[in-house]
């Protein structure tokens, strides 16, 4: 199983840029598949998620409004559109497919899968 994100790059503030991620030996369609990143010197954390069926698309706080979850099951993909983006946004983001209990949605424990992370940095 392999997922992989890319799409980071450099952006300033208030641009946008749109993480895809690929997952290979596995279906999306049948894992929640959550999106963290990770600052310099800080611990990972939830950005977003999207649930199995596609219908429920969750979000942190310090990104609702400006971040959008979205999947293609065509192309077995999923993608987090960032807007809005600002310099605290500046991370490595991973995107991660698991079948996390409620509780465990928003937490890194509750996924199994994890791609190699694609750096975002935000300049002001």
């Amino acid at each position: 199983v392999q997922l992989q994100a890319f799409g980071g790059g450099l952006v300033q503030a208030g641009g946008s840029l749109r993480l895809p991620c690929a997952a290979f030996d596995l279906t999306f369609s049948t894992y929640t598949v959550g999106w963290f990143r990770q600052a310099p010197g800080k611990e990972r954390e939830y950005v977003a998620s999207i649930s199995v069926s596609g219908g429920i698309a969750r979000y942190a706080d310090s990104v609702k409004g400006r971040f959008a979850i979205s999947r293609d099951n065509a192309k077995n993909t999923r993608y987090l559109q960032m807007n809005s983006l600002k310099p605290e946004d500046t991370a490595v983001y991973y995107c991660a497919a698991g079948r996390p209990i409620f509780s465990y949605i928003r937490h890194s424990n509750g996924y199994t899968y994890w791609g190699q992370g694609t750096l975002v940095t935000v300049s002001s």
